[in-house]
């Protein structure tokens, strides 16, 4: 038999897992042929049981790499939704961060686009009373189940339902063994998560004029003159423009005088944003500088990246806009991120302002449904700039110009799942297939960005010294509070005074406690145990909102203990300041004050952080408190005083990172004060004022702080000078978890020593994680210090293959995360 060219498809198969991951054979059903090309997701049948699995076309082929070749069951899309370039950086996501294909594919994907596959049975044909009788091999359970469906003729059943009535566990293979004796049949099919919004639309039919009878009424002549005039129009709109019921439309539709159609629509979160009012930014002499040397780069139309160095309030964004307007005119697609989605409403405020419904958003405040019509006005032309956090990497456009990346050192901008990818690292790949122009923005660049645009010479580099316009930097004060009794508060005297100050001034002002909660541990003073999560290595963190212990790590909460559950004694001290007590404790020193609490905890709705930060902008607030998501990117001109209750929270850990988050968390929030006409203060509180990042923080001063840092980097072989790739194993067995970690380490020794004796590495564990248990699943981890090229890939490839099909380690999850944000 002749088979056409390229009649097989190679498939990316999703649940494979990494040992056995590849590119599976299908043949292409005839049907299908026109259909199923690159970037199409079907469904396919796959393994021994032949069970339907969703996947993904990456390519075509006339050939197949086995016989008996099984042909695809089904097309999910009538055209491809992943570009070729979307596939092409599907695969380097799979060489780079150690995932499947099917996995790579699906994060570049809205969630609602994606499908899910129900499961459903019914009677066999010839399934009655008399076969029941005539079979010995059915167990009293499975009669029940084959009764119901003979009392009921063309039963359908999704496979949940037959467990709850029949009152079974979820996974019950008892439906599966029925099908296996002929008693009952299986399908599979896929349901999409979100399904397109559509509205009933309405035009006249071709031949309308036949199906008029001998008159039309004056309600029914009335609606064919609107359609005659308009063409079409939603059923909506025909009542409303003509007053007339849905009931009279209807009636013409069953004549054949109109004929319905579904049109999809957008559901468009900010549908009313209009098309902006434009203008032209008005840039100081740094900033038009700026600008220009970032123009050039972009018009040589080639692959190149730029580091915007700027101080707090130094109004990069305006660089941003006055970049953007030029982009837009050639007609290319621009991407913006930012770290967080409470700095997203601001931001939007400023680009739907400025450009309207050119602006498409993308972050997981919105719904489903919004992030898939989101996507799709992207896909269709219908917005040129997508703006959102780390997803809105993967907008699809067809080419793309610029790339920015806002407060690009954040570690939001890397994924903790798999693919465990980094956003500044997926912008280098897309900028670079489309000739683009990637811009890192910060105040305090991550030491790696600062070194390639500096010492190491990879990027460009632009600098803003000064505040825009006639602000300045605020005046820092630190406060020792080593001395102060915290029992009963944590706001120092010299705080108190500015906040009371400011309050009667009608100012703002802006707390910093980076712990949620109300007090961050509860101890016995008998035997001095802490209470801890009994699903993780963790203390469980009291919350007054609710009257719990709450474990901020896997969510368990329990009612606070009359007395302490390891040796019975009622002697149990609350002690820490979370959020919550420094919200009761201005509440209490501030009777007045209109307070404002931003944190996990009190941001839970979708519409929460627009709302109140937008409450807050318009002076409903005095005080905001809150976590670091109050730290970044805010433009507020009232605030003139921003308190740092605590900073040696962030200085003190093992993590080589620990100085560095330190210094941007602690500049990125004194920068918030005196952004407007009034200078700002700042009150750090600290246990080590003598601290040097504290000062270097103060004073802004990020080259300092760099060179400081720089100089221990090299000394330790960090980043920069060398790339971190953690391999994790997590496992619900201690013992079993550390074993797997010890085989690693003893095949990566192996290996090194013999067939990979090139490749420079060093090596730090096995070591269990600094929570050792997170959800009943025990941690460990091996840090290795390497470079990360080809050679470095392939060995790493070989090692997580071989460990994910060790029978020792069957219960045991390996992966490996190449330069984590976190290496505890």
């Amino acid at each position: 038999m002749d088979i056409p060219p390229k009649s097989f498809a190679k498939v990316a198969v999703e649940n494979t897992a990494y040992h056995f991951d590849r590119l599976f054979d299908y043949l292409i059903p005839v049907e299908y042929e026109e259909f199923a090309v690159p970037g199409c997701r079907v469904m396919v049948p796959f393994g021994k049981g032949n069970r339907r699995r969703q996947g993904v076309i990456f390519e075509l082929c006339g050939t197949a790499d086995c016989a008996g070749v099984k042909p695809l069951s089904a097309l999910l899309d009538e055209t491809p939704v992943l570009s070729q370039e979307m596939l092409r950086m599907a695969r380097w996501f799979r060489d780079n961060y150690y995932c499947t294909y099917y996995e790579a594919a699906k994060v570049m994907l809205p969630s609602g686009i994606n499908v899910h596959v129900v499961t459903s049975y019914r009677a066999a044909e010839g399934l009655d009373s008399l076969t029941l009788t005539e079979r010995s091999d059915i167990t009293p359970q499975q009669r029940k189940i084959l009764e119901m469906f003979i009392a009921n003729k063309g039963l359908v059943l999704e496979k949940k339902h037959i467990t709850e009535v029949m009152n079974l566990p979820v996974n019950s293979t008892i439906p599966d063994r029925l099908v296996e004796k002929g008693l009952l049949q299986r399908t599979d099919d896929a349901v999409r998560n979100i399904k397109d919004a559509t509205v009933k639309m309405a035009a006249l039919a071709p031949d309308w004029e036949k199906h008029t009878g001998p008159k039309l009424t004056p309600k029914q002549r009335e609606i064919v003159n609107l359609l005659s005039d308009v063409q079409t129009a939603s059923v909506k709109e025909i009542c409303y423009f003509t007053g007339i019921s849905q009931a009279v439309v209807d009636l013409l539709a069953k004549k054949g005088v109109v004929s319905y159609f579904e049109e999809e629509i957008y559901r468009n979160p900010y549908a009313g944003a209009g098309e902006g009012s434009g203008g032209r930014v008005t840039l100081s002499e740094q900033q038009q500088l700026a600008f220009e040397n970032l123009y050039r780069l972009y018009s040589e139309d080639e692959f190149r990246v730029s580091l915007l160095f700027g101080v707090t309030g130094s109004g990069k964004t305006s660089v941003f806009l006055r970049l953007i307007d030029e982009v837009l005119d050639d007609g290319k697609g621009i991407i913006v991120m930012v770290p967080e989605i409470a700095l997203t409403s601001q931001t939007l405020g400023k680009f739907h302002e400025r450009y309207g419904s050119k602006v498409a958003v993308f972050h997981s405040g919105l719904s489903l449904a919004q992030r898939m019509d989101e996507w799709k006005r992207v896909r269709d032309g219908e917005a040129q700039i997508a703006l959102g956090t780390r997803s809105a990497i993967f907008a699809p456009f067809d080419r793309i110009g610029l790339v920015i990346i806002d407060e690009e050192q954040e570690y939001t901008y890397k994924s903790e799942n798999s693919p465990r990818f980094h956003a500044r690292d997926a912008a280098r790949f897309r900028c670079g297939y489309n000739r683009a122009l990637l811009v890192l923005a910060s105040a305090t660049p991550s030491i790696e960005t600062y070194y390639n645009a500096t010492d190491g010479g990879r990027y460009d580099y632009q600098v803003l010294t000064h505040r825009y316009g006639n602000a300045i930097l605020p005046d820092v004060e630190k406060i020792d509070i080593s001395q102060m009794d915290i029992k009963d508060g944590i706001i120092s005297p010299r705080l108190y005074q500015a906040l009371r100050d400011n309050l009667e001034s009608g100012r703002q002002s802006i707390l910093l406690n980076n712990r949620r909660g109300f007090n961050t541990f509860v101890s016995c003073r008998a035997c001095n145990e802490v209470i801890t999560c009994p699903n993780c290595s963790v203390s469980m963190t009291y919350h007054s909102d609710n009257k719990r212990l709450m474990c901020h790590y896997c969510g368990y909460s329990m009612p606070v203990p009359h007395v302490c559950p390891s040796c019975g004694e009622p002697f149990l001290r609350f002690a820490g300041h979370g959020t919550q007590k420094a919200e009761e404790e201005l509440a209490r020193l501030f009777p007045e004050a209109r307070i404002l609490r931003m944190d996990a905890d009190s941001m839970t709705r979708r519409s929460s952080y627009d709302k109140k930060l937008g409450d807050f902008a318009a002076g409903l607030y005095d005080i905001m408190i809150g976590t670091q998501m109050v730290a970044k990117g805010f433009d507020f001109e009232r605030v003139t005083l921003v308190g740092v209750l605590l900073a040696d929270q962030a200085l003190y850990s093992d993590d080589f990172r620990s100085y560095e988050r330190a210094f941007s968390l602690l500049t990125q929030v004194v920068g918030r004060s005196g952004r407007g006409k009034s200078r700002g203060r700042a009150i750090i509180q600290t246990i080590t004022p003598e601290n040097p990042v504290i000062d270097m923080a103060a004073s802004q001063d990020y080259r300092k702080f760099y060179r400081n840092e720089i100089i221990l980097r090299k000394a330790m072989l960090y980043p920069p000078f060398a790339d971190l790739c953690m391999v994790g194993f997590v496992g619900s067995r201690d013992e079993e978890v550390s074993r797997a970690a010890g085989n690693f380490l003893e095949r990566l020794k192996y290996y090194t020593q013999r067939d990979y004796s090139d490749v420079p590495i060093r090596v730090l564990g096995p070591s269990p994680a600094s929570v050792k248990k997170v959800s009943g699943r025990y941690r460990y981890k091996i840090i290795l210090k390497c470079r990360n090229n080809a050679r470095f890939r392939e060995m790493m490839h070989l090692l997580l293959c071989e460990s994910g099909s060790d029978p020792q380690s069957k219960e045991v999850t390996t992966f490996a995360d190449l330069n984590p944000e976190n290496v505890l």
